[in-house]
């Protein structure tokens, strides 16, 4: 039989937890660098009281108050370094999940089978640029305006007799806010391609764009004059498209895609597709093949047309330009330019080609804004409810008014095109035509001069875009190295020098609180909070 066992009972093991097995430094530093005491202390109020295992768990909110208190208050640090993770791994989220729905959804080619190392990946590496400029941001500004405050001091007096002008630089009002955009140079970790191109092209419309809101508002351009009624942002626009239209004929390859997409398919009276009978075993030209035929015809000056079907046994075309004999051969035996045997094969009328033209397209684009613009106005529902017939007539009024502009600058366009090939002579402006023919079709944007703004600055980015490439393919500059990281440093200099200045020179409220939030000042608009505060005050108690 066997004896008994002797030996005492095990003592019960310690629960593993939070507070009994983490080393005290790294629970410190890493809440420190994680979450402040106040978020802490919502956390805990919501999430953790309610669930008694992280109750039992997780460190009290006294405990992490002791922790990561620091002499002093707020340790500023410490918060830039928490902003600058939190960004980190948002904008990496946010670019895996744009991934893969444009993968999945939009036909962007799969990049899966693609092997990358994970430090050259493009994601990566923006992630990396966007929350490295935040983190060296707020420790620039932290740094350069505790300095100016230093060198302010009585203390300092000898150091600003023997360094003047080393003062007058680190003293001045600017100082921190000029400082602290050097912490645009880590776009460089960006890799070279066509999304840094982007971002500085973006950073130098919006500097632009507050540059000259500050100016005008300290009536350094209009004086007392004032500015005039048809000035406005829609005066970009006739720049824009002209530049633009001359690079899709000429210079395709520096054109964005999906603007020469979006007015090749609204231009189904000018670009034609492959009739449904027309025999499979005959070529048919391309809608791309057809725009460059109308840049050949623009080198070889125009050459006069002769209609096939008048003198089938003369040659009507260029050997250069055969490729659009498919078109041209059927065309009507009245037209007597080339480009309008191109664009209008069947009918020998431009205007009424232009106005049919406008009946076919017109209702298409109002049903596309139609819906656009109905998708856009739910977050507005309650005025929809307060005010329904007005609602309707304001979204009815905008649907109609960007159908026209958009019907009117695509059409314009093309319809310039046999304009000035009746106009003017064969040799007057062979090439130039084609700006001048964009610019008309720009100024429809006075349709819609105030509200589509947004519109504008687009085309005016893409034109510069496409300008800087244009210069570049034909050697009218040549690149900097790194050129693109120095004008967004330029860039958020004057934007930070006019936040500085007078934040009200930047008009969106949610750029202001971004450029609070580079600062270290918190997402807030001080602007909207001032006024707000004076109008509670002005209000009679």
């Amino acid at each position: 039989m066997a004896s008994p066992s002797t030996e005492p009972p095990k003592a019960p093991r310690d629960r593993v937890s939070a507070k009994s097995s983490a080393d005290p430094v790294i629970l410190r530093n890493t809440l420190r660098y994680t979450i402040s005491a106040k978020e802490y202390q919502t956390l805990h109020k919501y999430i953790i009281s309610r669930s008694r295992v992280l109750r039992r768990n997780a460190p009290t909110v006294p405990q992490v108050e002791k922790l990561v208190a620091r002499p002093g208050g707020e340790d500023y640090n410490a918060a830039a370094v928490r902003a600058s993770l939190r960004l980190f791994f948002a904008s990496s989220a946010a670019l895996k999940a744009y991934t893969v729905i444009s993968e999945r959804f939009l036909g962007k080619e799969n990049s899966r089978g693609k092997k990358i190392p994970l430090w050259r990946s493009p994601n990566l590496r923006l992630s990396i640029s966007l929350s490295t400029i935040l983190l060296l941001h707020r420790i620039l500004f932290r740094f350069f305006t505790r300095l100016r405050a230093h060198l302010l001091t009585p203390d300092a007096q000898p150091f600003r007799q023997r360094n003047k002008r080393t003062t007058s630089t680190l003293t001045s009002e600017l100082a921190p806010a000029i400082g602290a955009s050097l912490a645009g140079f880590a776009l460089a970790v960006v890799p070279k391609d066509q999304l840094r191109v982007t971002i500085a092209i973006y950073s130098l419309s919006r500097a632009a764009e507050f540059a000259y809101n500050y100016a005008e508002d300290e009536g350094l351009i209009w004086r007392k004059s004032g500015r005039p009624w048809w000035w406005g942002s829609w005066l970009m626009m006739p720049i824009a498209c002209g530049q633009l239209l001359h690079a899709f004929v000429f210079d395709r390859d520096c054109f964005p895609t999906a603007y020469g997409n979006f007015i090749l398919k609204n231009s189904p009276q000018y670009v034609h597709q492959r009739p449904a009978d027309y025999p499979s075993n005959l070529p048919w030209p391309t809608t791309y093949q057809v725009v460059d035929s109308l840049a050949q015809m623009a080198r070889l000056h125009y050459p006069p047309f002769t209609s096939p079907i008048l003198f089938p046994n003369g040659t009507t075309l260029p050997p250069s330009l055969s490729v659009i004999s498919p078109i041209t051969s059927p065309a009507h035996p009245l037209i007597n330019s080339i480009t309008c045997a191109t664009l209008h094969p069947t009918d020998p009328s431009c205007l009424r080609t232009y106005l049919t033209y406008w009946i076919r397209v017109f209702p298409r684009l109002t049903r596309f804004f139609g819906v656009l613009f109905a998708v856009l106005s739910i977050p507005a529902y309650k005025r929809f409810y307060r005010l329904p017939i007005t609602s309707l007539d304001a979204l009815s009024r905008r649907v109609l008014k960007y159908s026209a502009f958009v019907a009117g600058s695509v059409g314009s366009s093309w319809g310039a095109i046999c304009l000035f090939q009746n106009l003017l002579p064969r040799t007057v402006l062979p090439t130039q035509r084609f700006f001048l023919g964009g610019m008309i079709g720009g100024l429809w944007g006075f349709l819609v001069k105030n509200q589509g703004r947004g519109a504008f600055l687009y085309s005016a980015r893409a034109s510069m875009d496409s300008l800087w490439k244009v210069g570049k393919k034909h050697g009218w500059w040549k690149g900097v190295k790194g050129g693109d990281v120095w004008l967004f440093v330029f860039c958020l200099m004057v934007v930070n020098v006019v936040y500085e200045r007078d934040a009200r020179g930047i008009r969106s409220s949610n750029i202001r609180k971004g450029v609070s939030s580079l600062r270290g000042e918190g997402w807030r608009d001080w602007v909207r909070e001032e006024d707000e505060k004076a109008e509670l005050e002005g209000k009679p108690s």
